[in-house]
């Protein structure tokens, strides 16, 4: 992550150069977005202006992000400035660059080459200086493969791109990303002074797939369900997922293993069959619960993807892509 910010900073100093962040959903891209247009210096006092691709209607992308002029179509009353206009001389942010569509790509990729914009209805066209940090939550190198995403907009876009690794692969940062949230709650809940080891010990095993928008969540959660005390541990975390709280010592395999004992007596199977059996839920468990891919529910059962596979396999059991 260090390595991302260093570059983020550096990319806030070319003030000109597009940015193109990717990540899943929920890791901060438009958080990082947003810093780099404060660090921008030429920019920084005007405007940082957002698109969601996701929620552009198709219809009326082309009045959204560039303007019209009254008279254009049935219902435009009135001339009105796009996207584009209201970020002039700042930055604009398309968020969810991914989703945008199909016949909105060529026109914005003819505006940032020429930065130059016709809006709809007008026979005029108006320079535009606008920097562009496009985000996406999934790699557009397939999507340009499966002619999802057109190929020059793409390399339009990906001049300096910064990846954002998901929270799963943060673990060394959870520690204080729990201080920095709590104490953006501070006024309301009062300090955290401790974090108790066995709660990061219990997030470094959750799969996160919201990221550090679930975490931060998480974290307020914890901080309202919380009766006493100025430290977070995991029995918070259990009480703020909705569980039945159990103590950390709570010997769950010891159940595990009287459920299972309790099962051979009354059914008669064979030692092998139910280790077997279990082995099989469990994998069924692990796939239906956690969300993670093949490699990271891997990592959590502290086995090889290779092992995992073939055991997977084994018990012919779907899910958990690579």
């Amino acid at each position: 992550m260090m390595l991302v910010l260093r570059r983020a900073q550096k990319a806030a100093k070319v003030s000109d150069v597009t940015v193109l962040l990717e990540g899943e959903t929920g890791t901060g891209k438009q958080v990082l977005a947003q810093a780099i247009h404060k660090l921008d210096q030429k920019r920084s006092s005007f405007a940082f202006v957002t698109v969601h691709c996701s929620t552009v209607n198709e219809a009326l992308a082309e009045s959204e992000l560039f303007g019209h002029q009254r008279g254009a179509f049935s219902g435009a009353v009135h001339d009105r400035k796009g996207l584009f206009q209201s970020a002039h001389r700042g930055t604009l942010f398309l968020d969810d660059v991914n989703d945008l569509p199909g016949n909105i790509q060529p026109k914005l990729l003819d505006v940032i080459q020429r930065a130059t914009l016709r809006p709809v209805g007008s026979d005029r066209e108006f320079s535009v200086d606008v920097r562009i940090i496009a985000a996406c939550n999934q790699p557009l190198e397939p999507l340009v493969r499966e002619g999802r995403f057109r190929a020059d907009l793409y390399h339009r876009l990906n001049v300096v791109k910064l990846s954002l690794p998901p929270l799963r692969a943060r673990n060394e940062d959870m520690a204080s990303l729990i201080r920095s949230f709590a104490k953006r709650h501070d006024s309301l809940y009062g300090p955290v002074e401790t974090i108790e080891p066995e709660l990061l010990r219990l997030l470094g095993s959750h799969c996160f797939p919201g990221n550090v928008r679930e975490l931060e969540n998480a974290v307020q959660r914890m901080l309202f369900l919380k009766t006493e005390g100025n430290s977070l541990g995991a029995a918070d975390w259990v009480a703020q997922s909705g569980s039945d709280a159990v103590s950390p010592d709570h010997d769950l395999l010891a159940e595990a293993a009287g459920s299972a004992w309790k099962a051979i007596s009354q059914r008669g199977i064979s030692y092998t069959e139910t280790i077997q059996e279990i082995e099989r839920r469990l994998l069924e468990t692990a796939v239906s619960v956690s969300g993670c891919t093949r490699r990271e529910m891997a990592q959590r059962l502290r086995t090889s993807e290779r092992t995992l596979y073939y055991k997977m396999r084994a018990h012919r059991i779907q899910g958990a892509g690579a």
